[in-house]
């Protein structure tokens, strides 16, 4: 393994300065004059220029702070200023591999240690880890269980610990993973080392448990607004899924993305579906092997398929920074799932599309596979957490919420959060607020119709049956139970299937239906959906979505996050990335990946799609003027500076 050579220390926490307030001026001074060099990024977000002030003062840390949003150079721009080593727990060995190989391509001396590097590998790491040649280390939180390691880095002169994925430490996220527990005993094992926890989604009591259990003192907590400005999400009944999703993809075509089902015998088929239908898939989940998993991941990260069909099992780990939309073909398990998973889109800071397809059929679904493993735990001779069930369930419900309530996509994300929504009017890019969403007409009576199929049905019916009674369907479970005599029979015989679930569903959300039942749910109608019966409230319900033409780049409500793709920032103007000369940006993407092919790392790591926008709008033609582009670091500069100037000078 060979280590980048490490610069001239910029920042010696054992020199004595004139004054407190000059030497942390100094500091960060000279921190932001290594990150422009090293990075190509000119400017610090304020939370990042707070967090990275807390890191460097020694000062436990927790940062909250959402994916695309610059996370891991608070904890990457400091160790390239400071003595020491800094220490990064990571829980896949691929997040690990992806961030280390990009520190080393832009010149950083990092490195990891995992269990699936050869001897000699591991021997040339802790050989570099002597001679004190490493800016960063990544391990597992496993590793740090081997007796005597943390210790040993003690005397080696580690510096910080990071933290990353932090929310797993805490039984109430929604990633818990135990082995993070063990990392509370970090304190009593590195005295004095300060600790810096990073996450991209935790609510107040995640962020209260992830204090707790690692134990951090008197630490600097930050909470960056949650939102995600550059992401449009749309929430659509599911009705006939391939060609919904075709619909989707169609609008993104040679773009990346990701397609999220609820279960592997779904991934399979939709897979083989848009393969057959010409696009460039592959299928990922759990039961693969493990081979095929990473040949998924790898096709996917280098660009050689565009498009992965995943269960929940893939994501953590890929910081593929141009995708371009997240499709969920049911719904998730809950809002912080659902937050973490549609944030793997537009981690460069251009606009991308979330498209959520649901059926009141998702909830029962994972409530039933929710139920069942608590119960197959308590066979196995374990004794399953009741409260854990319960909170999973309530996710859930929440979840299922977000679905059936007309409201802002954004405002109820950031609200769920805990964060209070400021920004006036629509937030113009979800599916609410760009009106694509239209009222049904007569709402309230409509909704009035409904209610009373329930009632009249005895309310021991569940959703398909109410559909069928509304709907004058002529079957043989209408004739035996009489219901085609009911008053409400074909009451919406001239509306589909699809719109009359769709507003069930709606005064589900609404609190004006309850479900009820287990194994054979059944509709009921609650306390406030008896006062829609008697007039006594009113009700606004929505038509099916409306389909929209693809949204061009850039056109969201602010512009780009700083820090995209962690370590390395975009920060062309909307404005800018639109005048970009198409044929050039295709060229400079082309150049990227056969670059990265001779490197063997993914063509993010090379340089994002804003960097190259900015190429393609630009047209750098001398070094100065290619190095001044944001995300073109020194090395970046002079290793692929010349193959990119050849490319843009129509040389290439």
């Amino acid at each position: 393994m060979t280590v980048p050579a490490q610069p001239e220390l910029a920042f010696e926490p054992e020199a004595q300065p004139p004054a407190p307030v000059a030497a942390a001026a100094d500091a960060l001074a000279a921190l932001r004059a290594e990150v422009a060099r090293v990075f190509g990024i000119g400017e610090l977000r304020p939370f990042q220029e707070e967090a990275i002030r807390a890191n460097l003062a020694g000062r436990d840390l927790l940062l909250v702070l959402p994916t695309g949003g610059g996370k891991s150079l608070c904890f990457q721009a400091p160790a390239l200023v400071r003595r020491g080593l800094t220490l990064v727990v990571s829980p896949l060995i691929a997040l690990m591999k992806d961030q280390v190989d990009g520190l080393c391509e832009n010149g950083v001396a990092a490195a990891m240690l995992t269990s699936a590097q050869e001897t000699d590998e591991r021997r040339a790491v802790h050989a570099a880890l002597e001679r004190g040649d490493l800016r960063l280390l990544y391990v597992s939180p496993e590793r740090l269980a081997v007796d005597g390691f943390v210790e040993r880095l003690v005397a080696l002169g580690l510096a910080a610990i990071a933290i990353d994925e932090a929310h797993c430490i805490s039984h109430w996220g929604h990633d818990f993973r135990p082995e993070y527990r063990q990392l509370g005993r970090l304190r009593a094992r590195a005295p004095g080392i300060p600790l810096h926890a990073y996450t991209a989604t935790a609510d107040e009591r995640v962020r209260a448990d992830i204090l707790s259990e690692l134990g951090l003192v008197d630490p600097l907590v930050l909470v960056a607004p949650c939102d995600r400005p550059n992401l449009v999400y749309r929430v659509q009944p599911r009705r006939e899924l391939s060609k919904q999703l075709r619909e989707v993809l169609e609008r993104h075509r040679g773009e990346a993305g990701i397609v999220y089902c609820i279960s592997r015998k779904e991934v399979e088929r939709v897979d083989a579906e848009l393969r057959a239908a010409g696009f460039a898939s592959v299928a990922y989940h759990a039961g693969l092997t493990a081979d095929r998993r990473k040949r998924a991941q790898d096709d996917f990260a280098n660009e050689r398929v565009d498009i992965v069909v995943a269960t929940v099992a893939f994501g953590m780990g890929i910081d593929r920074t141009d995708v371009r939309f997240v499709v969920h073909a049911a719904l998730p398990k809950g809002l912080e799932q659902y937050s973490q998973e549609t944030g793997r889109a537009g981690r460069d800071g251009l606009a991308a599309e979330c498209v959520l397809f649901h059926s009141g059929a998702d909830y029962f679904s994972w409530k039933t596979l929710m139920e069942r493993s608590h119960e197959e735990a308590r066979a196995a001779g374990d004794e399953p957490d009741a409260t854990a069930l319960e909170r999973s369930l309530d996710r859930l419900g929440e979840m299922r919420n977000f679905t059936t309530r007309f409201v802002c996509r954004h405002k109820q994300l950031v609200e769920h959060f805990g964060q209070a929504w400021t920004t006036p009017g629509g937030c113009e890019a979800c599916d609410v607020c760009l009106g694509e969403i239209a009222l049904a007409p007569d709402s309230t009576i409509l909704a009035q119709k409904i209610l009373s199929a329930v009632v009249r049905c005895q309310q021991r019916y569940g959703a398909a049956h109410v559909t069928d009674v509304l709907r004058g369907a002529e079957t043989e479970a209408m004739r035996r139970t009489g219901h085609d005599q009911l008053s409400t029979y074909g009451l919406l015989r001239a509306n589909t299937v699809a719109e009359v679930r769709a507003w069930i569903d709606q005064l589900v959300g609404q609190d004006l239906l309850r479900i009820s039942g287990d194994q054979y749910p059944i509709l009921v109608v609650s306390p406030t959906g008896s006062e829609v019966l008697k007039r006594q409230r009113e009700v606004v319900l929505y038509a099916l979505p409306v389909a929209r033409p693809k949204r061009t780049r850039g056109a969201t409500r602010s512009g780009p996050l700083d820090g995209a793709s962690d370590a390395a920032s975009g920060g062309a103007s909307d404005a800018a990335a639109s005048s970009a000369d198409p044929a050039l940006f295709d060229r400079l993407r082309a150049l990227r990946r056969a670059l990265a092919r001779e490197r063997g790392v993914p063509p993010y790591l090379i340089f994002n799609d804003r960097t190259l926008e900015q190429m393609a709008t630009s047209k750098p033609r001398t070094v100065e003027e290619f190095r001044a582009v944001k995300g073109v670091g020194d090395k970046k500069a002079a290793d692929l500076g010349p193959a990119f100037l050849a490319c843009i000078a129509g040389e290439g």
